[in-house]
């Protein structure tokens, strides 16, 4: 199976976007495909042995629309280019629309109003020279219909395949306007002068030319919604300085290759994602992460594509370059999340199928009961413009893929990742979020907490001992012990004999004095009195800590406490969690005391402790089992299980590729507030999407039976079809601003 997302063009409406999407869906070798209007983008999951994508492709074109192709590597690029290139077009419609459409809405309407600075001259009243009046309006007709000439080829094209869209709904009320004022045109000429009344060109310029304008600034808006993608396409730089053969080369981006040594100075962006192999340096990783604080960057450690290189010259090896880059990939996971449907949208495709079929219905039945009903047939078109004006679904279209993606491009800028339209509807319905401990509650890495003396020997004499015995060893638990002393600045005393003992300890001669550093167990089977000490370890083990006794020639020196911490904004994100109404359990593979100790540090009430790995997806789907809708939150290659399982994965961004590749939504930061703030941004978007489907189905809903002429009938005021041109492009434009007011949510802190 492949999939590929293919550029379209051509699209004005959700009855666009659903007929190509259907057609899609049908053909044989097409798994599934998905069409957003807002991206005019088709994903499409295919069979290559059924199907080629040459084939799709024009698939796309017989339904009428133009796939765009672009070389990928300059896709961003071209497809800016073209989009601005289309605002400026539409735009210059616009104003041969506009231009020629206020002199004869003027000309259309000047006659009824008292004019005393610009009467209109004599030559070309409607009165006295019906014929003139006439053939002007036609005159400054004609500009306005070629503008908007395209609304005629896509309309009459999409009825002929009946497949009616928005511009067919134009293009039938405009040119039902047109041909009816032609026709009275040709009455005038005849010596008719009263047919002067059925002349309706303003109507169909001005509905022209105000659809143009709400078009305009629907483009303009819409490119608002994926700024933060343009932001990320723009954050690499275009160039690299890489060493060859000892001298300094700058040569394109593309150009670079795995294994080149590349040299950044201060102030540089980082070209390729890489490790560091000579020099120090601060590097500022917020536009990948959020975070604020510049990372410190030595031999060994890695560097991200477009971060900032801050204050030290570095060199690197180049270990991920073109689409590998981790800012690759999260383009690409932020393209294809705005590109995805949220279920909540098919409410709206399943409507916009029917929709202009039922409208085009429910025009001509309003044309045909008020003729029946003795009205004129001038009285009965404005009825049948106005239904078929007001109703293009194009609010309806854009209700919800524009909230997806200002909402996955704002949770993008905050280094939160949410990879598809379904995982960013899925989250706001949370109720349960699971927890691992290591690397998630906690920073992962052990760390020196707390040194017991025992016999007078000091804090730093003991710490000297314990870390020179452990020098030799790779255990977490003594490396921790080492990297306390090195922070304390003690220099490390000679050792011999050093032997490991799995599972208890080890035993070494530190200083000419016989040695023994490990657990309880250790010290019970070498004779070690630890009674001396005994509360003390009760009550570090008691606090989640790991005891590591320290005896000098069978003598109980003291003990030093080594955790893993936990994360600073741990039992923060957990309280604001039990806020929100979800509840937060914990699952370790610790013994129960200790996940009991951590437990209750950060306020969490449910553990499920001594966990194996391969056991942690069956917790979920116990929760699961109960009703719940979970989330796991998790770093490691033993939760991958989990995170699929789970209703929503949350991978923590610190955590492996393995982890992240399973998630829903990656949290670059590693920062526990990012859960809440995920789940907020969901909630947000939904409620977002709500108010939009609300306002585009309240707005056809109320105005389809005002444009039928229902107030009418109980004396209230029959709409202009102008009015119904300016209504609808304002339904489109609300959506588009309600859902920009999504740029302004701000994360949890």
């Amino acid at each position: 199976m492949k999939k590929e997302t293919i550029q379209i063009s051509g699209m004005t409406c959700a009855a666009c976007s659903g007929r190509v999407e259907r057609v899609l869906n049908k053909t044989d070798g097409i798994i599934k495909a998905s069409v957003n209007l807002a991206t005019e983008r088709a994903t499409v999951e295919y069979d290559p042995q059924r199907i080629r994508l040459a084939e799709i492709w024009q698939v796309i074109e017989k339904t009428g629309y133009k796939v765009v192709r672009l070389e990928k590597k300059d896709a961003a690029d071209e497809h800016k280019k073209r989009k601005d290139r289309e605002v400026a077009a539409l735009w210059r419609r616009f104003y041969v629309a506009a231009g020629f459409g206020l002199p004869l809405l003027y000309l259309a309407m000047g006659s009824m109003i008292p004019w005393p600075s610009f009467p209109i001259p004599n030559f070309l009243d409607m009165m006295e020279n019906p014929l003139n009046f006439a053939v002007a309006q036609i005159v400054l007709t004609l500009p306005i219909l070629i503008a908007g000439r395209r609304f005629y080829t896509v309309g009459f094209k999409a009825l002929i395949r009946r497949s009616p869209n928005m511009d067919s709904l134009i293009a039938i009320g405009t040119s039902a306007a047109v041909v009816y004022s032609l026709y009275s045109t040709y009455r005038i000429w005849n010596g008719d002068h009263h047919a002067v009344e059925g002349l309706y060109f303003e109507s169909a310029g001005v509905i022209i030319a105000l659809i143009l304008l709400g078009k305009s600034m629907e483009a303009v808006s819409k490119g608002r919604t994926s700024e933060a993608i343009k932001k990320l396409m723009g954050l690499a730089p275009k160039t690299a300085t890489v060493i060859r053969d000892n001298k300094e080369i700058e040569i394109p981006i593309d150009q670079v290759e795995i294994g080149d040594v590349i040299l950044v100075k201060p102030g540089d962006k980082i070209p390729v994602d890489g490790e560091v192999t000579e020099g120090n340096t601060a590097i500022d990783e917020s536009m990948l992460t959020g975070e604020s604080m510049p990372v410190d960057k030595k031999a060994g450690d890695k560097v991200f594509a477009a971060t900032i290189n801050k204050n030290g010259s570095i060199k690197f090896r180049a270990t991920k370059v073109g689409s590998e880059t981790t800012l690759a990939q999260i383009i690409k996971l932020v393209e294809d999340a705005q590109g995805s449907k949220a279920p909540i949208a098919k409410l709206a495709d399943i409507v916009s199928g029917y929709f202009v079929p039922v409208v085009a219905a429910i025009a001509l039945l309003a044309f045909g009961a008020w003729l029946i009903a003795g009205e004129s047939l001038a009285f009965a078109l404005t009825i049948f413009i106005s239904v078929l004006v007001i109703a293009c679904p194009c609010a309806l279209g854009l209700a919800t893929p524009t909230a997806i993606m200002v909402g996955t491009g704002k949770g993008a800028e905050h280094g939160i990742l949410i990879k598809s339209g379904e995982a960013l509807e899925a989250a706001h319905r949370i109720d349960t979020v699971i927890l691992d401990k290591t690397g998630t509650i906690t920073e992962g890495k052990p760390e020196m907490t707390e040194i017991i003396t025992a016999f007078g020997i000091s804090e730093e004499r003991l710490l000297q001992l314990a870390a020179s015995a452990e020098k030799g060893s790779e255990h977490p638990l003594g490396q921790a012990i080492v990297r306390g002393a090195e922070n304390q600045g003690l220099s490390l005393l000679p050792i011999s004999g050093f032997e490991a003992l799995p599972g208890q300890g080890i035993l070494v001669k530190v200083d000419g004095l016989q040695t023994l550093i490990g657990n309880k167990k250790l010290m019970d089977e070498k004779g070690v009195d630890l009674k001396e000490l005994g509360s003390e370890s009760d009550r570090l083990a008691s606090e989640g800590k790991t005891p590591m006794y320290i005896a000098a020639d069978n003598r109980l020196m003291g003990i030093i406490a080594v955790a893993d911490i936990v994360k600073q904004t741990s039992e923060k994100a957990i309280k604001k969690l039990r806020s929100m109404g979800v509840e937060v359990v914990m699952i370790t593979g610790d013994n129960q005391k200790t996940a009991g100790a951590i437990a209750k540090q950060v306020g969490i009430d449910r553990v499920f402790a001594e966990v194996l790995p391969q056991d942690k997806s069956d917790e979920v789907k116990k929760l699961q089992a109960e009703g719940r809708r979970v989330a796991m939150v998790g770093d490691g290659i033993n939760d991958a299980p989990a995170l699929v399982q789970a209703d929503i994965g949350i991978a923590i961004g610190s955590g492996t590729d393995v982890a992240m590749e399973s998630a829903d939504i990656v949290l670059m930061r590693s920062d526990l507030m990012d859960v809440p703030t995920a789940i907020n941004l969901s909630k947000s978007t939904i409620r977002n999407i709500k108010q939009n489907l609300f306002w585009a189905f309240g707005y056809n809903v109320a105005g389809i039976p005002i444009a039928a002429g229902v107030l009418h009938i109980f004396g209230g005021p029959l709409l202009n079809p102008m009015f119904a041109a300016a209504a609808m492009s304002l339904s489109s434009l609300s959506v588009l601003t309600n859902a920009l007011r999504l740029k302004r949510f701000k994360p949890y802190h």
